[in-house]
Protein backbone atom coordinates (compact mmCIF):
# COMPACT_ATOMS: atom_id res chain seq x y z
CA UNK A 1 0.00 0.00 0.00
CA UNK A 2 1.25 3.50 -0.79
CA UNK A 3 1.00 6.59 1.40
CA UNK A 4 -1.48 8.06 -1.11
CA UNK A 5 -3.72 5.00 -0.83
CA UNK A 6 -3.60 5.25 2.97
CA UNK A 7 -4.50 8.96 2.83
CA UNK A 8 -7.62 8.09 0.83
CA UNK A 9 -8.65 5.08 2.92
CA UNK A 10 -8.29 6.81 6.29
CA UNK A 11 -9.28 10.32 5.21
CA UNK A 12 -5.96 11.81 6.33
CA UNK A 13 -4.86 15.37 5.58
CA UNK A 14 -1.59 15.84 3.69
CA UNK A 15 0.29 18.67 5.42
CA UNK A 16 3.63 18.49 3.58
CA UNK A 17 5.98 16.20 1.69
CA UNK A 18 3.61 15.62 -1.23
CA UNK A 19 6.40 14.28 -3.45
CA UNK A 20 6.65 11.21 -1.18
CA UNK A 21 3.07 9.97 -1.40
CA UNK A 22 4.09 7.10 -3.69
CA UNK A 23 6.26 5.61 -0.92
CA UNK A 24 5.40 2.02 0.00
CA UNK A 25 4.20 1.30 3.54
CA UNK A 26 5.62 -1.83 5.17
CA UNK A 27 4.31 -1.42 8.72
CA UNK A 28 3.73 1.08 11.47
CA UNK A 29 5.15 2.41 14.70
CA UNK A 30 3.47 4.51 17.38
CA UNK A 31 5.51 6.50 19.88
CA UNK A 32 6.14 10.05 21.07
CA UNK A 33 9.59 9.24 22.43
CA UNK A 34 12.16 10.03 19.74
CA UNK A 35 14.78 7.65 21.13
CA UNK A 36 12.22 4.84 21.09
CA UNK A 37 11.42 5.48 17.43
CA UNK A 38 15.12 5.72 16.59
CA UNK A 39 15.76 2.37 18.25
CA UNK A 40 12.73 0.42 17.10
CA UNK A 41 10.97 1.81 14.01
CA UNK A 42 11.76 0.14 10.70
CA UNK A 43 12.28 1.35 7.17
CA UNK A 44 8.93 1.86 5.46
CA UNK A 45 6.93 2.28 8.69
CA UNK A 46 4.21 4.86 9.18
CA UNK A 47 5.04 6.73 12.39
CA UNK A 48 2.19 7.96 14.59
CA UNK A 49 3.06 10.78 17.02
CA UNK A 50 1.90 14.05 18.52
CA UNK A 51 5.35 15.64 18.13
CA UNK A 52 5.40 18.49 15.58
CA UNK A 53 8.95 19.89 15.86
CA UNK A 54 11.80 19.59 13.35
CA UNK A 55 13.50 16.71 15.20
CA UNK A 56 10.84 14.30 13.94
CA UNK A 57 12.16 14.83 10.42
CA UNK A 58 15.70 13.93 11.48
CA UNK A 59 14.44 10.62 12.90
CA UNK A 60 12.15 9.96 9.93
CA UNK A 61 15.00 10.53 7.50
CA UNK A 62 17.47 8.42 9.50
CA UNK A 63 15.03 5.49 9.77
CA UNK A 64 13.63 5.92 6.23
CA UNK A 65 10.07 6.27 7.55
CA UNK A 66 7.38 6.17 4.83
CA UNK A 67 5.34 8.98 6.42
CA UNK A 68 4.42 10.58 9.74
CA UNK A 69 0.87 10.90 11.07
CA UNK A 70 0.21 13.66 13.58
CA UNK A 71 -2.74 13.02 15.89
CA UNK A 72 -5.44 15.21 17.49
CA UNK A 73 -5.54 17.59 14.51
CA UNK A 74 -1.96 18.73 15.02
CA UNK A 75 0.01 20.17 12.13
CA UNK A 76 3.76 20.43 11.67
CA UNK A 77 5.69 23.55 12.61
CA UNK A 78 6.77 25.63 9.59
CA UNK A 79 10.40 24.47 9.65
CA UNK A 80 9.24 20.86 10.06
CA UNK A 81 6.96 21.15 7.03
CA UNK A 82 9.79 22.70 5.00
CA UNK A 83 12.09 19.80 5.90
CA UNK A 84 9.31 17.34 5.02
CA UNK A 85 9.00 18.92 1.59
CA UNK A 86 12.78 18.86 1.09
CA UNK A 87 13.09 15.21 2.16
CA UNK A 88 9.94 14.00 0.41
CA UNK A 89 8.67 12.38 3.60
CA UNK A 90 4.95 13.12 3.94
CA UNK A 91 3.51 14.52 7.15
CA UNK A 92 -0.17 13.69 7.52
CA UNK A 93 -2.72 14.80 10.08
CA UNK A 94 -5.81 13.24 11.65
CA UNK A 95 -8.30 14.46 14.23
CA UNK A 96 -8.29 10.99 15.81
CA UNK A 97 -6.55 10.13 19.08
CA UNK A 98 -3.37 8.03 18.97
CA UNK A 99 -5.17 4.86 20.07
CA UNK A 100 -7.86 5.24 17.42
CA UNK A 101 -5.60 5.92 14.43
CA UNK A 102 -3.18 3.17 15.45
CA UNK A 103 -6.06 0.67 15.42
CA UNK A 104 -7.29 1.92 12.06
CA UNK A 105 -3.76 1.67 10.64
CA UNK A 106 -3.36 -1.86 11.87
CA UNK A 107 -6.66 -2.95 10.32
CA UNK A 108 -5.86 -1.22 7.04
CA UNK A 109 -2.25 -2.37 6.66
CA UNK A 110 -2.41 -5.85 8.21
CA UNK A 111 -6.11 -6.66 7.80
Amino acid sequence: MTVQELISKLNLTLCSGASGTKREIKGGYTSDLLSDVMGNAREGDIWVTLQTHKNIMAIASLKEIAAIILVKGRTPEKDTAAESDAEGIPILSTSLETFEITGELYKTIKG
